[in-house]
């Protein structure tokens, strides 16, 4: 399987000037953990994570300059230079980091699992021509992981049929108004079975509604339902 096979396509994106706290509202409200920073000609120009908003003034959660010794006082002054800078930057310019790791879309899905691994990130985007187009997670790579029906199975090669599946399905399903709240990376094709994630709380009838525009798909062998647990948030 490819990046493509699994990434999210309708990526959320940031532009550098946007404020710490209008960032950290955004990644409240789409219950997400970090975005990449695009420029106005949509080139990534870094990424950013709730990782970055740990130590801030405001909360006073900054470190307080206990980092471990180095051999160089230089060495030691940048990472106190750049720890103020996390917790005392105004934007996300500020505290993003620059040196992004991407993939294309024919990505293999084991590269971009050692990316993740080697590099301790949580998620690559995934470029074309220079431009974002989507974005793979530790999260993608769990839901392709089951799908699958033997683990380590080989290829069976009918890799191009389940992606022509998922972009038709894809198709089927976009600007359709009872379909907000369904996201691209809760539909994965293996082996010619569709696999759809719901939310232990989204209604029947679209669950019912999604299953009817995979199953209407040529090539489809099985439409198979995965339910993930809501949890209840707490009353006051």
């Amino acid at each position: 399987m490819r990046a493509d096979d699994v990434m999210t396509r309708n990526v959320i994106t940031v532009g550098p000037d946007m404020t710490v706290q209008a960032l950290a509202a955004l990644l409240s409200k789409r219950g997400i953990s970090g975005t990449p920073v695009v420029d106005l000609d949509d080139h990534v120009v870094g990424i950013v994570s709730e990782g970055d908003l740990l130590h801030r003034a405001e909360l006073g959660t900054e470190r307080q300059g206990k980092r471990r010794s180095s051999w160089w006082l230089e060495d030691l002054a940048v990472g106190l230079a750049r720890d103020y800078v996390k917790s005392h930057g105004r934007t996300v310019g500020d505290i993003m980091t620059r040196e992004v790791v991407t993939v294309s879309e024919e990505t293999e899905l084991a590269e971009v699992a050692t990316l993740l691994e080697t590099k301790r990130i949580k998620r690559v985007p995934v470029m074309r021509y220079g431009k974002i187009v989507g974005i793979v997670s530790r999260a993608n790579l769990v839901r392709a992981l089951g799908a699958t029906r033997v683990a380590f199975a080989p290829e069976d090669g009918n890799a191009d049929n389940d992606r022509s599946i998922r972009a038709q399905l894809l198709a089927e399903l976009a600007n359709k108004k009872w379909t907000s709240g369904i996201w691209a990376e809760d539909i994965v094709v293996h082996g010619g079975i569709v696999h759809l994630w719901f939310g232990s709380d989204e209604p029947e009838e679209k669950q019912q509604a999604m299953r009817v525009a995979a199953e209407n798909i040529a090539g489809v062998g099985r439409v198979t339902e995965h339910i993930v647990p809501v949890p209840l948030l707490p009353t006051v």
